[in-house]
This record gives structure tokens, C-alpha cells and sequence, in this order.
């Protein structure tokens, strides 16, 4: 069975967003063993400087690298990665569940992204918009897909 870990910067803390992706983490048990690690974000003042931030990131990102497994395919959510389509998403699912290496593990930062050495061990730097989301916004929309995902891959009407 297909293992997908998340590792996501920051803790939720909106019921509406817990309760939408719990509902996509008791779904996806069907389909996977599916995981979800917060690491803590870094607090910053108002205004941080170029050098906080970066040194937040950084600080983060041997959080983030740390609870990667060392097997595992690597996806970071950033801006600059690949955008797709959900069919295209799926397919990454199939790939990893023939690739004798099944352990998919997906990055998402926090309000500043994610550190250059994060991207940097990704195997994959997806996008999913050109526009600008919450992170935890993030972490229910990638629970969505990841589910619509294995329903693609099954051929269900979920899919339209």
C-alpha cells in the first residue's frame, strides 16, 4: 500500500480547516497510510528583516528535512514548481505505487515558504496556483487532490 506523509509548517488552529481536512484524512485511509506531521513555524515580528526570515526558513527547513524519509519521493508546494492538472496528479500516485519505492512525502511551508534546501532535496516542485493561498488553506486543498488522486486512479464519477 501506497504511504503519503505531509509535512507541513505550522499548526492548524481554524476548526473549519480541521474539520475539512480530517474529512479527507479519514477518506484517504482507504487508499494509503496516510500521515500529516506540523512542524512549528518560527515566529517573526511585523516586519522581519531579510536576514530573520531567512534564518526562520532555515531553521524550519531542518525540521521539514528531518522528518523526510530517506526513501521517500519528495513533492514540495512552492511558486516557483510545475503546475498540472488533477489527472497529471494522479498519475504521480500510479508512478510511485509501480516504482518499487511507494512513500510519496509532500512539503508545505509556512507564510514564507519553504527554505532553499528543502527545494533543494524535492524531487518534485509542484505548483498549485499562480495565485496566493493560506498554507493551511494549502495543506486541505492537497488533502482534496491527494484524494481525488486515488479516485481518478480508480475510475470513480468522484472525478467529473
Amino acid at each position: 500500500m501506497l504511504s503519503v506523509k505531509l509535512i507541513c509548517v505550522g499548526k492548524m488552529r481554524e476548526r473549519f480547516y480541521i474539520d475539512a481536512f480530517e474529512e479527507y484524512r479519514k477518506r484517504l485511509g482507504a487508499y494509503c497510510r496516510f500521515e500529516c506531521v506540523e512542524i512549528a513555524e518560527q515566529r517573526l515580528g511585523d516586519d522581519p528583516s531579510e536576514a530573520q526570515i531567512a534564518a526562520a526558513l532555515e531553521k524550519e527547513g531542518a525540521e521539514i528535512l528531518r522528518a523526510i524519509p530517506q526513501d521517500a519521493f519528495a513533492v514540495a508546494l512552492c511558486i516557483e514548481g510545475r503546475q498540472g492538472s488533477s489527472e497529471e496528479f494522479s498519475s504521480l500516485f500510479l508512478e510511485r505505487a509501480d516504482s518499487g519505492k511507494p512513500k510519496l512525502c509532500f512539503l508545505i511551508g509556512g507564510s514564507f515558504g519553504l527554505a532553499e534546501s528543502v527545494k533543494a532535496r524535492a524531487d518534485l516542485k509542484l505548483s498549485m496556483s499562480k495565485m496566493t493561498f493560506p498554507h493551511h488553506l494549502a495543506r486541505v486543498m492537497l488533502a482534496e487532490q491527494i484524494y481525488r488522486a486515488f479516485k481518478i486512479g480508480e475510475g470513480s464519477r468522484y472525478h467529473k
